[in-house]
């Protein structure tokens, strides 16, 4: 998936070669939204974060709700963000079966 949504931002003009600054990525509100867009929150904290949890094998997410804050951004941005939407929707189908199993073991799958 983590795959999937790179592949996706960068065929959609999405994707960043320049890291946004340290004060840019320390923002407290939730999604940085006072300092990053939208794909960068994507690319510079989730992406990062989720792949931190996976090669240290640790227990995903419980929960996740990125699908309405990307519709949202998308929406307001008048941006076709349907394949970058998909992918997010994907992750979180992924992460509600995930809770609701074992919740233990990272799935190769999200890897």
């Amino acid at each position: 998936i983590l795959l999937a949504l790179e592949a996706v931002m960068r065929s959609q003009g999405l994707w960043q070669q320049q890291m946004p600054t340290g004060d840019a990525l320390s923002s407290n509100l939730p999604f940085c939204i006072d300092t990053l867009t939208f794909p960068q929150w994507l690319q510079f904290i989730f992406v990062v974060r989720i792949k931190y949890i996976i090669q240290r094998q640790e227990a995903l997410p419980r929960s996740s709700g990125i699908l309405p804050m990307a519709e949202e951004y998308f929406e307001s941005a008048g941006q076709a963000g349907e394949p970058v939407l998909e992918v997010l929707r994907d992750f979180d189908q992924f992460i509600q079966e995930y809770a609701a199993g074992s919740g233990q073991a990272v799935p190769e799958v999200i890897q």
